[in-house]
């Protein structure tokens, strides 16, 4: 198994997204970016703790490769907008990948300027790479939150539409 550390905006709304592909066996809502003694929720809410809502996908890359996890990731946020996704705003917000070792960054890297050189999105891509220090698991009612809390509206204004869109795209990607 293998682990790659991503940051798309709220950590609700990536989990959702990522916890429904084949091959990912775990999704952890948590933080990165910051010192350990500021990463928890109050704090990171701020905004000024360095941390990233971030979340830790757990993938077994003989079912699905890192790159179609790279794919996902940049369908399913937009990467164009510092610091940013839709109503969310914060540099904890911002879209990252922390990278927990050259490959990882080569891959992203490389991503990247795939992504821009097809003109993928109509803005340049503002994602950045950041090495990973230490991810700090997020607190307990964090975990599962767009599967615990369905009706909840924001999960329903904003998790749900992610996480239907990638279902559409990767179809053949779907649990089942």
């Amino acid at each position: 198994m293998s682990t790659i550390v991503l940051a798309g905006g709220c950590f609700w709304c990536t989990e959702a997204v990522f916890e429904q592909l084949q091959g990912v066996s775990d999704v952890t809502s948590g933080y990165a970016g910051g010192p350990a003694e500021t990463a928890n929720y109050k704090s990171v809410c701020g905004g000024d703790t360095g941390h990233a809502e971030v979340i830790r996908v757990t993938f077994d890359p003989a079912v699905i490769s890192l790159d179609t996890l790279l794919d996902v990731f940049f369908d399913a946020h937009d990467p164009t907008t510092r610091n940013r996704q839709g109503g969310d705003v914060g540099t904890q917000y911002r879209s990252a990948i922390f990278y927990a070792d050259e490959t990882q960054m080569a891959a992203a890297a490389a991503k990247i300027k795939q992504l821009t050189e097809r003109q993928h999105f109509s803005a340049p891509i503002v994602t950045t790479l950041e090495p990973l220090v230490e991810f700090f698991p997020a607190e307990d009612y964090h975990q599962d939150y767009a599967q615990q809390h369905p009706d909840q509206p924001y999960i329903q204004d904003a998790a749900i539409p992610k996480a239907c869109k990638i279902r559409a795209k990767y179809a053949d990607r779907i649990q089942r």
